[in-house]
């Protein structure tokens, strides 16, 4: 079973964490720290007992902004480590989320944190550490893609989406009511709704061809108008949007 170690430099967050990690069968034993610097230090003697160590850590659940040391920085220093633990960030800003996956955490899960959501980010430490089942991963509803905001899961229409950016192994949706930040990379996407009618303007989107309002041309540079944004088309791909265009219907 994995062996936890929660940071959080307010109590009754940190103890809140605690009682829903040791409540999950998956967590074997469970170490509160009060800061970063404390965690670094449990880290330092963990790694220096070994995997078998009574002080081991597979898995970090880190809040992010802490005085001092905050959790961005402590897993930039695991980074460096031969062996480092497994870093989950446990916070209530959606706003770190592109920098905490540069950092290769296994998760980003929000506050106020929810049961469910927080066993999600234990099974995914779990299957990465090698101490359970992979469990078969259903095929994604092709009309509705599930996105979190606010510790909340909701579901956005495919249809509603008018282009979506490339954020490394993630991708920000955008529809004309906001954006999400959901954990699916753009060739993935590129790939399940090519059918839908999206298509590869440049390395970094992916339009919806019925929601694009304008093709511009200008000295030689292409651009398209979508949700009232104005995006650039690289020149490998401006040819076959301009052939798609001209078939739309």
């Amino acid at each position: 079973m994995l062996r936890a170690l929660a940071v959080d430099d307010e109590r009754p967050s940190l103890e809140e964490l605690l009682y829903l990690l040791r409540a999950d069968p998956r967590i074997g034993s469970v170490q509160g720290a009060g800061d970063a610097t404390e965690a670094l230090r449990r880290i330092n003697r963990a790694l220096a007992g070994g995997p078998d160590g009574p002080d081991a850590v597979d898995v970090v659940f880190l809040d992010i902004q802490m005085p001092g040391l905050d959790g961005l920085d402590l897993a930039r220093l695991l980074g460096g480590f031969a062996r480092p633990p497994l870093v989950v960030f446990v916070t209530a800003h959606e706003d770190f989320a592109v920098q905490a996956f540069d950092l290769k955490a296994v998760d980003y899960v929000l506050k106020p944190v929810r049961k469910e959501r927080l066993a999600e980010a234990v099974r995914r430490a779990a299957e990465l550490r090698g101490t359970a089942p992979r469990i078969p991963v259903h095929e994604p509803d092709p009309d509705h893609l599930a996105v979190e905001l606010g510790g909340v899961t909701r579901f956005v229409t495919v249809d509603d989406i008018t282009h979506v950016e490339a954020h490394g192994d993630y991708a920000r949706l955008h529809t004309d009511r906001g954006s999400h930040l959901v954990r699916i990379p753009l060739s993935t996407l590129e790939e399940r709704w090519r059918a839908r009618g999206f298509v590869r303007i440049h390395r970094r989107h992916l339009v919806a061809l019925r929601h694009i309002g304008e093709l511009r041309l200008d000295a030689g540079t292409v651009s398209v108008l979508v949700g009232g944004e104005e995006l650039q088309v690289s020149r490998r791909h401006a040819r076959e949007l301009r052939d798609l265009l001209m078939r739309r219907p």
